[in-house]
C-alpha cells in the first residue's frame, strides 16, 4: 500500500472498501480529502469542492460529486463548468462510522440546509421554471438541501413575501430569475423592522432573466460561466461575500439599489425598447442604433463626492444632502448610511449629457462589462459619463461595452464616487421633453413626454441623491 495511504493521526477515518469490485484503502483526511488508489492510480476528492452529498444504498455509499470539466471529465447531465459524477464504495466494516464521519464533515462546512427559492416564470425567455426543474433542483436534492419554492405571480411579489417572512426558517434566499427579483428581495429585507438581522441572510442568484448582471459579475470574477450549473453549485458550497447597497433618495422616498442607475441614452434604450420586446434580445441593439442615429442630449448637472485619487474630476461646488428627521427603525426600517458628507469637497460636471451611468458591480448584463474596475464592497460606485460624442465613435463605444474597453475612450469620464446627486433636465433641442431615470431595470422617474409618461413612477423627474453603505447585503458567491 502507498505510504500516503497508511493510517495517520490526522486521518478522520480509514478502512478497506470495495470500489468497482476491487479492494482499496479509503481515507477521509482531516483536511477533507477522500483518498484511495484505483487501478494503480492515486485518486482523491475534495469534500469542500467536489462533494455535494451522499446516500446509503444497502451496503454501498454513493457519494454525489461535481467535477470541473478541465479535470478531464467531458460528459455529464448539465451544461456548465461542472459535470455530475458518482463515487460509489462499499465498506467491509463500519458503514455507520463512514456515514457519521462524512455527514459530520459536510455539516462542519456551514453549507445552507434550508433555502427559500423564488422562481420568476415571466422573466427573460420565460424559461426559469424549466431551468429550475431540470438544472437547479436536482443539484440541491443531491446536496440534501430542503427547499421552499415560491413562484412569483406579479411584480413586487418577492418583496412583499420577504417583508413578512420568518427569517429564522431559512439559511438563505435563492432567486431563479434575472436581476429584478434580487432587487425586490433586497428592498423587502431593508424595509423590515429587523433589517439588520434579515440582511445577514445570504442571497443567491441563478441566471434565468434578461440581464443577469449580478450573477455574471460574481461568476466571471473567478472565471466561471454565467449559467445555472455554476451558480447553483456556488450556492450549495455556501461561500459568501458582502455587497454595497446604494440608497437612492428623493425627499423621504427611497429605493435601494445593488446594480446601477442610468439616465440619458442607456436608460432610454433599456426602457423604451420594451415596445420591441417581440424581437427578443435583439431589441436592445436595434433600438440602440435608432437612438444613436437620432441622438438626444440632456441638460442638467451631476454632483459627486470623489473617491481618493479622483479629486481632479469636475469642478468644486458646495453641496448638502437631504436629511430626514430621525425615526425609529421599527417604523421605517433602514434609513440609509449614517455618514456626513457636507464638510467634504464635492465636485460637479455640467451638461449637456448623452448618458450618465452609475454602477455597483462590473457587469450590467451578461454581455455588458459596464464598469470593469467596480468592486463588490469597496464603498464606492463607478461613475461613467458621456457628453458630446460623434455618432460613429458612439457606435464603436457601444460595441466595446462587451469587453469593457469603452472606459478607455477620451470621450468617457470614468471615476469612483462615494456619493452622487443627479439634477436631470430636458432635451437640448426640446426643453419641454424630459428623460427617464432607470435603476436596476426599474423606472424610477419618467419626465414629460417620455415613453409611457402617464404611468406612475416611484419618484418625480427631479433632483435625487445616491449614497452608499459598504458591504451592507450578503450574497452567496463562488470562493474567491
Amino acid at each position: 500500500m502507498e505510504n500516503d495511504q497508511m493510517i495517520s493521526p490526522t486521518d478522520i477515518i480509514t478502512g478497506i472498501v470495495f470500489i468497482d469490485g476491487e479492494l482499496a484503502m479509503l481515507t477521509l483526511t482531516a483536511d477533507g480529502e477522500l483518498r484511495w488508489t484505483e487501478y494503480g492510480l492515486r485518486q482523491q476528492l475534495s469534500m469542500k469542492k467536489d462533494v455535494l452529498g451522499f446516500v446509503v444504498e444497502g451496503k454501498r455509499i454513493r457519494v454525489k460529486v461535481v467535477v470541473e470539466k478541465e479535470a478531464g471529465i467531458c460528459c455529464g447531465q448539465f451544461d456548465g463548468d461542472f459535470v455530475r459524477k458518482d463515487f460509489v464504495f462499499e465498506p467491509l466494516i463500519d458503514q455507520n462510522g463512514w456515514c457519521f464521519k462524512l455527514r459530520q464533515y459536510l455539516d462542519s462546512l456551514g453549507r445552507p440546509k434550508r433555502l427559500l427559492v423564488f422562481v420568476n416564470p415571466f422573466g427573460g425567455k420565460k424559461s426559469a421554471r424549466e431551468i429550475f426543474v431540470k438544472e437547479v433542483k436536482p443539484l440541491f436534492e443531491d446536496a440534501d438541501v430542503q427547499l421552499e419554492i415560491q413562484e412569483t405571480k406579479y411584480q413586487l411579489h418577492a418583496k412583499e413575501f420577504v417583508k413578512s417572512m420568518d427569517v429564522s426558517k431559512y439559511d438563505g434566499i435563492v432567486c431563479v430569475s434575472g436581476d429584478g427579483v434580487l432587487v425586490e428581495v433586497v428592498n423587502g429585507l431593508l424595509e423590515r423592522a429587523d433589517w439588520r438581522t434579515a440582511l445577514k441572510l445570504p442571497i443567491g442568484m441563478v441566471p434565468a432573466g434578461t440581464g443577469n448582471g449580478m450573477i455574471k459579475s460574481l461568476l466571471d470574477t473567478v472565471g466561471l460561466r454565467c449559467c445555472a450549473n455554476s451558480a447553483t453549485i456556488s450556492i450549495i458550497r455556501g461561500h459568501k461575500r458582502s455587497v454595497d447597497v446604494a440608497t437612492i433618495a428623493q425627499g423621504s422616498t427611497k429605493f435601494f439599489s445593488v446594480l446601477m442607475l442610468a439616465w440619458g441614452l442607456i436608460a432610454d434604450i433599456d426602457i423604451e425598447s420594451e415596445k420591441f420586446r417581440w424581437m427578443g434580445s435583439a431589441r436592445i441593439d436595434f433600438y440602440a442604433l435608432q437612438r444613436i442615429i437620432c441622438l438626444r442630449q440632456y441638460n442638467g448637472r451631476i454632483l459627486f463626492l470623489p473617491a481618493p485619487g479622483f479629486e481632479s474630476y469636475g469642478q468644486p461646488v458646495n453641496c448638502s444632502l437631504y436629511k430626514e428627521p430621525p425615526v425609529s427603525d421599527k417604523e421605517l426600517g433602514y434609513q440609509g448610511p449614517e455618514t456626513k458628507f457636507e464638510d467634504l469637497e464635492w465636485r460637479e460636471i455640467k451638461g449637456p449629457f448623452v448618458t450618465v451611468w452609475l454602477h455597483n458591480v462590473p457587469w450590467g448584463a451578461e454581455n455588458t462589462l459596464t464598469a470593469p474596475a467596480a468592486k463588490f464592497s469597496d464603498g464606492f460606485l463607478d461613475l461613467i459619463v458621456l457628453k458630446n460624442c460623434p455618432k460613429l465613435v458612439l457606435l464603436s463605444l457601444m460595441r466595446q461595452t462587451s469587453s469593457g474597453t469603452h472606459v478607455k475612450s477620451p470621450y468617457i469620464v470614468y471615476l469612483k464616487v462615494k456619493a452622487f446627486v443627479l439634477e436631470p433636465g430636458g432635451l437640448v433641442d426640446e426643453p419641454d421633453k424630459e428623460g427617464i431615470i432607470d435603476s436596476d431595470g426599474e423606472v424610477l422617474a419618467r419626465g414629460k413626454r417620455t415613453h409611457n409618461c402617464d404611468q406612475k413612477a416611484l419618484m418625480s423627474y427631479d433632483k435625487l441623491q445616491v449614497t452608499v453603505d459598504q458591504g451592507l447585503a450578503t450574497l452567496f458567491s463562488p470562493e474567491y
